[in-house]
């Protein structure tokens, strides 16, 4: 990996190594430009690895093999169908995440790997990049392992129904794609948030975002528990509608938990229950799937909407966890999605 790396350092302008440090500084806290690597030359490439997976396998996944293990994000403009009209091909490692699939292990923790792989590469770079760029790697081999989890929360009794939060007709011609509810255990908290533009963020704290920021919803009483949960939030997550359906990225340091009907097939008893990954996306919600289906009654937890999407913060819910409904779960996210016609 060494060479081939120290080779797409000397590839690239000095704007698009200047963008890459502070893209890996931020650790992708802003929605940054796109760092162009030359196409067509295939000098540099190790095992014929693309320059964006040399680069999301040193900042990021050191575990990363192939591309179609990736995904663009839906700001990168080499992912919306411009990437043949751009000079370069993108390799910004934070324009990508991994893509979630069920009982996925986490990554491995490679702090000693990271580090042998990121020696001798400096000549490429001037000494203050050189020394910012080894900060980022040192920075990202260390975030790549998880803190121990607070204990589970004690499960809520059910003791009356949901509050119905879907959809009226009046709501869906504002012209929305998706409105968000935001709860705490059994509690709505603050009002639904519409969502407009294709994609949003949902955070506690996000450098420089913008969207639906939880750390301003006030509430009368949070347990220690819900204080716990929505510590964890942080950077929090990225909804987009994409072509087919909806996507789910998690920016945040701890898994997210996500409930869809359209994660299960179809006569499924009860709905699965996807962890989704720090840095992993998913696609939460397939359209085409979800059809003109009716709701449903989910046993425990009383009417469900065929067309929204659950996401939990930090903790997870079903049968392998205490917590058995999301209803118990401290910090959690209700999609409400504009059925498309």
């Amino acid at each position: 990996l060494k060479p081939a790396v120290h080779a797409l350092f000397k590839k690239l302008k000095d704007e698009e190594l200047e963008l890459l440090v502070q893209v890996v500084e931020s650790r992708g806290a802003w929605e940054s430009g796109c760092v162009l690597a030359p196409r067509g030359d295939p000098r540099g490439v190790k095992q014929g690895l693309p320059p964006q997976v040399l680069l999301c396998r040193l900042f990021r996944w050191p575990d990363l093999h192939q591309s179609h293990e990736l995904k663009h994000l839906c700001y990168c403009a080499g992912g919306q169908g411009a990437c043949g009209d751009l000079a370069g091909l993108c390799c910004n490692p934070h324009h990508f995440s991994r893509l979630a699939v069920p009982e996925t292990p986490p990554p491995p923790y490679l702090k000693a790997s990271c580090e042998h792989e990121n020696q001798g590469m400096e000549s490429a770079v001037t000494p203050s990049r050189r020394k910012r760029l080894r900060q980022g790697m040192r920075g990202s081999c260390w975030r790549s392992g998880l803190g121990p989890d607070a204990p589970p929360a004690i499960e809520a009794p059910l003791c009356s129904p949901l509050p119905d939060t879907s959809l009226s007709w009046s709501t869906i011609k504002d012209g929305c794609w998706c409105k968000l509810a935001y709860w705490e255990y059994r509690t709505r908290v603050g009002r639904l948030y519409a969502v407009h533009e294709a994609s949003v963020n949902v955070f506690c704290e996000l450098p420089w975002g913008s969207g639906f920021c939880l750390a301003q919803l006030p509430a009368a009483y949070r347990s220690c528990a819900v204080r716990r949960a929505r510590g964890k939030i942080g950077r929090g997550l990225l909804l987009s509608q994409e072509p087919g359906g909806v996507w789910a990225y998690n920016r945040s340091e701890h898994p997210i938990f996500v409930s869809s009907p359209t994660l299960s097939p179809p006569g499924a008893c009860g709905l699965p229950v996807l962890k989704v990954l720090p840095g992993y996306s998913a696609k939460v919600f397939d359209y085409e799937w979800a059809g003109d289906r009716e709701c449903w009654q989910l046993p425990g937890e009383g009417p469900c909407d065929p067309h929204s999407i659950r996401i939990s913060f930090a903790k997870g819910w079903g049968p392998c966890y205490s917590r058995q409904f999301i209803t118990s779960c401290p910090c959690w996210l209700e999609v409400l999605l504009n059925q498309p016609r």
